[in-house]
């Protein structure tokens, strides 16, 4: 009798969506307040988890979702790099 292994789920903050962790790309804010995008999905800190969509980088940046959830101002860097994340995954 195989069993299942269990995909672990995320929320996209953006878009509201249950997606398998793989699937999505973790912004994290340590605890001196920087924030990084983690594509290991294992730093230290508070994460919010995005879509790997444009449509949904593009939400959370007008909407500010990311900087209410990780409660700090996110510079425009962050959502240039989740958007090259996202054109680099297109291209595989």
């Amino acid at each position: 009798m195989a069993l299942q292994k269990k995909i672990p789920l995320r929320k996209c903050v953006a878009t509201g969506e249950m997606h398998p962790k793989k699937e999505m790309i973790r912004v994290v804010r340590s605890k001196e307040g920087e924030v990084s995008v983690d594509l290991t999905g294992k730093k230290s800190g508070r994460g919010a988890y995005v879509s790997k969509t444009e449509e949904a980088i593009a939400v959370a940046r007008k909407k500010k979702v990311l900087e209410n959830q990780l409660e700090v101002k996110i510079p425009e860097e962050i959502y240039d790099e989740l958007i090259r994340v996202v054109l680099r995954e297109q291209l595989k």
